[in-house]
């Protein structure tokens, strides 16, 4: 008898919204990070539905369940040296529950055969430094690699309004 679970991958849809928001409030509990506010959401919803999308955000159900279990966030970017878009992963997550059966490497599959299918250069995310296990499972069992001449910078926009204002360090 196989245990193996049943993956569905979807794109979003306004009647999985709230779902999608709630998965999002649970990545930022893993990440110890302040959850969006329910503005933020709306943002979400929006950017992600909307009449502009901003980005792309596929969802994943396991054995036919009515809720999701994991979702990614996508977004192109382009690379000025190979002349080619970039898929860009802002966010994969998987709740615990239903990590170690397949789920988040089914998103990671989908995410690599979006930007081949869309005519990608590469495809490109960021893991925080104290996520070993996500660390292994994308140098060791996908063979991704780890970037170590590019530093990650960040502006929020109170920096931004800092720079904007003239009162940049």
């Amino acid at each position: 008898m196989s245990t193996a679970l049943q993956i569905e991958l979807r794109p979003l849809a306004r009647e999985h919204a709230a779902a999608f928001c709630h998965l999002v409030i649970a990545l930022a509990e893993f990440e110890k990070l302040t959850p969006p506010d329910a503005a933020a959401q709306a943002r979400l919803v929006e950017d992600a539905l909307g009449a502009k999308p901003r980005i792309e955000v596929w969802l994943a159900f396991v054995n036919q369940d009515t809720e999701p279990c994991g979702y990614m966030i996508l977004v192109e970017t382009y690379s000025s040296f190979l002349a080619l878009p970039t898929l860009y992963l802002e966010d994969l997550f998987v709740l615990p529950e239903r990590r170690k059966g397949g789920v988040g490497g089914a998103l990671l599959k989908k995410v690599v055969s979006l930007a081949h299918e869309r005519g990608c250069g590469r495809v490109e995310w960021t893991a925080l430094d104290w996520n070993v296990n996500a660390q292994q499972v994308y140098e060791q069992r996908i063979g991704a690699k780890r970037m170590s001449e590019w530093l990650l910078y960040r502006m929020t926009r109170e920096d931004m309004q800092r720079l904007l204002d003239g009162e940049a360090k």
